[in-house]
């Protein structure tokens, strides 16, 4: 059980859970990656955003897709999972196609995105996240 229980009263207490989307989008045998503003070495990653409440995870996706790099994408499909406990979240993985639009970024949150060759990445994140292993699934996919 993933309750914690108060010892004096018995009252049991469920952590919740905030769900965010991380999304690989490609496009013409290329990824898409950017550097987020709040990373503090040059890493390049999937986008990646948290679930408003009323909202589906792939209206989530096409949100915060759009608001980040100001493109539109198209065949959304689940990729896998993990859990983040720092703060509170899920990450669902997704990949998705693009389907228009130029890139132009939210500079709140975005400092750089381009779309990159499969055998030219920049400074991606470490093996244990799961952006890492939806950009080696891309990789992986496209040199076969």
């Amino acid at each position: 059980m993933n309750a914690k229980e108060c010892p004096g009263c018995g009252f049991l207490i469920f952590p919740r859970i905030s769900p965010a989307v991380i999304v690989l989008i490609e496009r013409d045998n290329r990824v898409l990656l950017a550097r987020a503003r709040r990373f503090t070495a040059e890493i390049y990653s999937v986008l990646a955003g948290f679930v408003e409440p009323g909202e589906t995870l792939e209206e989530t996706v096409r949100r915060e897709i759009e608001e980040e790099v100001g493109i539109r994408v198209r065949n959304i499909r689940y990729f896998g999972s993990q859990p983040w406990p720092f703060p509170d979240s899920l990450m669902i993985g997704f990949t998705a196609e693009y389907e228009c639009g130029e890139i132009r970024i939210d500079e709140e949150e975005i400092v750089d995105a381009g779309w990159f060759d499969p055998d030219n990445l920049p400074n991606i994140p470490g093996k244990i996240s799961i952006a890492r292993q939806l950009i080696d699934w891309f990789v992986d996919v496209k040199s076969k």
